[in-house]
């Protein structure tokens, strides 16, 4: 609900573009870099409902804050609060979805994560975009309306019970390093490096779509046509994911996940062919843009489950997350600067070039590395 809403209301609070970027940058950093640790302490003290109740939460809490008090660090404050909920609570909830399926059901079950979270991304905006028609710039209720859905999310969480789990002894009392993910990279078996690596070399190139959007600005459309093409590319991620992630288990993860990297390829040197500005050919790259997020998001999650040992799931995602977060502020700041120096069509050439290059890595590995 917020998500489109943030960049408006801190410029009407009077943030700079600069001190909005600062902003998000910092928040960003905090959820991914959190993400590794609060895996690893979930894997060690073998508990996930109270990693989610809590990341859910926070979250929650985040909300009415960010209107109480206008000062900046205040804002700062309550923006971090929101993204340290949400590194608190992935990795645990992921090792419980990983840990309600099967070697032959991740992709149905993480696919079904993705559509239901996406079909939040499709419907929060469109609420908002109707709140705000009738009550333009009125921003500070919406973020005490999306409190409520928040409150609703933890009450539900509630109901999250953890699996007797044998945990080592003392293992509770074990004091875990906040970059504990990057001794585990070193410790973590060699399939799912190879497996991970190959995601970080493609999330350094997949810049934020913000640049996407603003190559619809270049080419015409008004801020209405792009929270419309936002929203319809949120619609097709929601529809795709779970019936992909269905036939991800059966044709297999990887093949998946290389066609989410070819739909890719083809947005991207579409948004660079399409120098006229065609509002249709704009909505089939958003398409299949969907397409690729439906086809990559969960199915990259339910991979790596398979590559790590039980005890480790919430440590090996998390530190995915990790790393993924540091890789895509880069991905931002290097798009920025390639648009800066040589314009949108060097960007998305180039980064269509590269991800070309990352589905011939993939496609070069041994199937085995599909799962375990």
């Amino acid at each position: 609900m917020l998500y489109p809403i943030m960049p408006l209301y801190l410029k009407q609070i009077g943030f700079s573009v600069l001190l909005i970027g600062i902003l998000e940058g910092i928040a960003e950093a905090t959820a991914g870099l959190s993400k590794g640790y609060f895996g690893k302490l979930s894997d060690t003290t073998g508990r996930r409902a109270i990693f989610i109740q809590f990341g859910y939460g926070l979250s929650a809490l985040s909300k009415p804050l960010m209107v109480a008090f206008l000062f900046p660090l205040w804002i700062f404050f309550a923006r971090t609060l929101d993204r340290l909920g949400k590194g608190l609570r992935t990795g645990a909830r992921d090792a419980i979805l990983s840990d309600e399926s099967t070697p032959e059901t991740k992709g149905r079950v993480y696919g079904f994560h993705r559509s239901m979270d996406t079909t939040g991304a499709v419907l929060g905006p469109a609420i908002a975009l109707v709140y705000l028609y009738f009550y333009p710039e009125d921003y500070h209720t919406l973020f005490l309306i999306a409190f409520l859905p928040g409150i609703v999310t933890v009450l539900l969480s509630l109901f999250i019970k953890d699996k007797k789990k044998t945990v080592v002894a003392g293992a509770e009392n074990k004091r875990v390093s906040f970059f504990y993910f990057i001794k585990y990279w070193k410790e973590s078996p060699v399939a799912y490096r190879r497996i991970v690596g190959g995601f970080l070399i493609f999330a350094l190139f997949n810049s934020s779509d913000a640049f996407l959007l603003l190559m619809l600005k270049q080419g015409g459309l008004g801020d209405a046509q792009l929270v419309g093409a936002y929203i319809f590319y949120n619609l097709i991620y929601a529809i795709f994911a779970y019936p992909f992630g269905i036939l991800a288990d059966k044709w297999g993860l990887k093949r998946m996940f290389v066609f989410g990297l070819l739909c890719f390829f083809v947005v991207y040197l579409g948004m660079a062919l399409n120098t006229g500005g065609n509002l249709y050919i704009y909505l089939i790259i958003f398409f299949i843009y969907g397409l690729y997020a439906a086809a990559t998001e969960g199915i990259s999650k339910a991979w790596i489950s398979n590559l790590v040992e039980k005890k480790d799931l919430a440590t090996a995602i998390g530190t995915y997350a990790g790393f993924q977060s540091v890789f895509a502020m880069l991905a931002s700041t290097i798009a920025g600067l390639i648009w800066w120096l040589w314009g949108p069509l060097a960007l998305f050439l180039s980064t269509a070039i590269v991800v070309l290059l990352v589905t011939l890595y993939f496609l070069s590995l041994k199937e085995k590395l599909d799962s375990n």
